[in-house]
């Protein structure tokens, strides 16, 4: 017997083929499918707001396009402070000017466009609103609210943001 029993044993060997005798030509591929597209309907409108709702709506946008006149006059120097404290939550009218830059008078703000959304029953809207100054053009977004006082419900503006 030999020193090395491995000498005998051949180290490449073939292996049974399992596979199945090739019938017919070369391999095809299956044909391509087209997807149908489905049709997906269009969305629904939103549902027309009831006529009690529209006059919430032209309220609160009426009262937010005189607020926010009067103040972009404050800030132009052109309108006293202290005729926005009824339109204003106490102590917004106080950081209103801290913030405002100086601007010289040919430099007037003129308010553009007012868009007001109800935002609930509670009588709250957000609005939004741009203006210009010279050739620039600004944006303003603020949320107004109806708050009771004595001689009925009246609307403020609770949140300010200059652009």
């Amino acid at each position: 017997m030999s020193s090395n029993a491995f000498e005998s044993i051949p180290m490449v060997s073939r292996i049974v083929d399992y596979e199945p005798p090739a019938v017919g030509g070369p391999p095809t591929l299956p044909p391509v499918t087209q997807l149908k597209r489905r049709r997906v309907p269009a969305p629904l409108p939103p549902p027309a707001p009831s006529a009690e709702a529209r006059t919430q709506i032209q309220a609160a946008a009426t009262f937010a396009d005189a607020a926010l006149r009067r103040v972009l006059e404050v800030i132009d120097r052109r309108r006293p402070l202290t005729q926005l404290r009824p339109l204003m939550a106490s102590g917004l009218v106080e950081t209103l000017l801290s913030g405002a830059g100086r601007h010289s008078a040919a430099e007037v703000a003129r308010l553009r466009r007012v868009r007001a959304q109800v935002t609930g029953p509670g009588g709250a809207a957000e609005v939004t609103a741009h203006y210009t100054r010279g050739q620039r053009v600004h944006a303003i977004a603020c949320r107004i609210e109806q708050i009771s006082s004595p001689t009925g419900p009246r609307w403020q503006v609770v949140a300010l943001h200059l652009g």
